[in-house]
């Protein structure tokens, strides 16, 4: 995943959660908002009922004095006519406001209770016998005493003016004026449309007087005020409401009912319900916007990395004239800068060290020239020498002047191997005998090796066939075994031994020397590396390798330090045998040590 892309993705998730987080908590506030919205207007509700009520309480109670008030009414009172009674309070009662009157009932009782007149077109459905109400509250007159009452399983809602007349031993109470309307689903209706929507039930001991709810939502929330559940939301099933309860005090001051005003959370839902859709569409927007504005931001900001990333590349294929253009003044444009500037480092620090390792290179190509010339001369060297300073028979004579011809002809090869490495030229290859070529080599070396009494061994069986550049592989034998003859000056043995695996011969050349340290193992077969005449490791080695891999092989060391050097040589055969043919033979060849 590109770095682009990984950061358009995470900030895609970051402002997705974010979003998501801060709509949850919007919803969240709208509907805390939204719940105690509702509550409140449950509570104005209430307000706004008791408002009401107590309006229609002090007309009554103002009706009600009034009438008590007036000498004439008081004298009609005393006359307990009813028609007179009546006649007498008409003119007043017409000036009462008509729902008062619509919804009213007036009686006048004698101080026990019981019902001697009336005035009221609902008279004929109010109570007109008896009263106990009003002998139990007695001992508050002369006050007004208001509240609610239950009779014959209606609740009413009643003021108690008494009217007293003078009298020799003072104010005597003559009649008591009962005013007051019943409580039922009219005037519960009423409430609600005066209340905005609130629904209202009344109810006592689980009895129902009034309600503006269906009969099943009524049940239902009638029997959980019942049981004195306090949650601050109620359901029936259907819709969900926030309930407040109040009790309804009778005139002697004791609860007697209650009063339930409920407020529906069906509007409250439907505006919640726009309100996170609203929110959704919004957050979807925003969510879209900011995931297109964070991308064009991600990728501008990305955009001088990725010139970064093109101009690094460059460098790692070895471009060190790239240069990065810096497009802004911040961290990236200064790493930017930065970045030219360590690459025009870098190109003036390669060019140096190209020139210092031209030069280095010309020395350590002239050391290891040297040192690979050094013996093939000293060959030529001591045999015009003996020539020279010594008589010689015609065959000592012959045999000094084959080993010159022999030293050579090595000089000969080293040099066209040097012109060939140069131009890429491998030689003609042709089914050579690795016993041959193993016995040659060997034959080169006899002089050198008997110089330090080196014993050269081979076992190599003579079946064994490879295609190779014939001169070439000598030479590489020939330059394992002067390696190894230089690494013993004080003498030794070097063993050649060859076996055939799986379509390849494997040749090991070991010798009894010092082995390879550490330190030179990482660079046997670099060019024109050497450590002096101890190791012996020159231009030789790479050249070595180089003719190895010419011919499909490999070449590696094998050996332990202070435990003798050891080389492997991996070869495919000429014709892949498994094993030898019947009738082949391992050939030995042995140089016995001088004495």
């Amino acid at each position: 995943m590109s770095l682009l892309a990984k950061i358009w993705v995470w900030t895609s998730v970051v402002l997705t959660a974010v979003s998501g987080i801060a709509g949850w908590l919007l919803q969240r506030q709208a509907l805390e908002t939204t719940f105690r919205s509702v509550e409140e207007e449950a509570k104005a509700s209430f307000q706004a009922y008791e408002s009401l009520w107590r309006m229609r309480a002090e007309s009554l109670r103002s009706v009600s004095a009034i009438i008590s008030s007036m000498p004439h009414v008081r004298a009609a009172f005393g006359t307990r006519d009813h028609a007179t009674i009546r006649d007498t309070t008409s003119e007043i009662w017409t000036r009462v406001s008509d729902d008062l009157q619509e919804t009213s009932f007036f009686l006048v009782t004698d101080p026990e209770g019981n019902t001697i007149a009336s005035l009221d077109v609902q008279t004929a459905q109010a109570p007109r016998l008896y009263w106990p109400v009003v002998r139990s509250v007695r001992s508050r007159f002369p006050d007004q005493v208001s509240g609610f009452s239950i009779r014959d399983g209606e609740l009413f809602q009643i003021v108690l003016t008494p009217v007293y007349v003078d009298s020799t031993s003072g104010p005597a109470l003559i009649n008591v004026l009962l005013t007051g309307y019943s409580v039922n689903h009219l005037l519960a209706q009423r409430f609600k449309e005066a209340t905005g929507g609130s629904d209202f039930v009344f109810l006592s001991d689980g009895k129902i007087f009034a309600s503006t709810l269906n009969d099943r939502a009524t049940g239902v929330l009638a029997a959980r005020i019942t049981a004195a559940e306090s949650a601050a939301t109620l359901s029936d099933g259907v819709s969900q409401y926030v309930p407040l309860v109040r009790d309804l005090i009778d005139l002697e001051g004791d609860p007697v009912g209650k009063l339930a005003i409920f407020r529906s959370f069906d509007s409250a839902r439907e505006q919640v319900t726009h309100l996170r859709r609203m929110l959704v569409l919004l957050w979807l927007a925003a969510l879209a916007a900011g995931l297109g504005l964070m991308y064009l931001v991600a990728r501008r900001i990305v955009q001088p990395v990725k010139e970064l990333d093109r101009a690094a590349a460059e460098v790692a294929r070895q471009n060190y004239e790239y240069r990065v253009q810096p497009s802004s003044q911040d961290e990236l444009g200064r790493l930017a800068s930065t970045f030219n500037t360590m690459c025009g480092s870098l190109q003036s620090a390669r060019a140096e060290l190209i020139r210092q390792e031209r030069i280095s290179t010309i020395g350590r190509m002239a050391s290891s020239i040297v040192h690979d010339l050094r013996n093939p001369l000293a060959a030529i060297y001591g045999g015009a020498e003996v020539m020279v300073d010594t008589d010689l028979t015609r065959d000592q004579m012959g045999r000094v002047a084959g080993n010159i011809y022999r030293a050579s002809r090595r000089i000969q090869e080293l040099l066209q191997d040097l012109v060939n490495v140069a131009h890429g030229h491998g030689g003609e290859k042709e089914v050579c005998r690795l016993a041959e070529i193993v016995e040659a080599a060997i034959d080169a070396s006899r002089a050198p090796a008997d110089s330090r009494s080196v014993r050269l061994l081979a076992n190599v069986a003579e079946g064994i066939e490879v295609n190779a550049a014939r001169a070439r592989l000598e030479r590489v034998f020939l330059n394992l075994i002067d390696n190894a003859i230089e690494a013993m000056p004080s003498g030794g043995e070097v063993h050649i031994r060859a076996r055939i695996e799986e379509g390849y011969v494997r040749v090991e050349v070991e010798d009894t020397g010092p082995g390879l340290s550490e330190e030179i193992r990482g660079q046997l077969f670099q060019p024109f590396a050497t450590h002096g005449k101890k190791t012996g490791l020159g231009l030789g080695l790479a050249l070595s390798r180089q003719t190895v891999l010419d011919h499909g092989g490999d070449i590696w060391a094998a050996s332990e330090q202070s435990r003798g050097a050891k080389f492997c040589l991996r070869f495919p055969l000429a014709e892949p045998n498994e094993t030898p043919p019947d009738g082949l033979h391992a050939t030995t060849f042995k140089t016995p040590p001088i004495t």
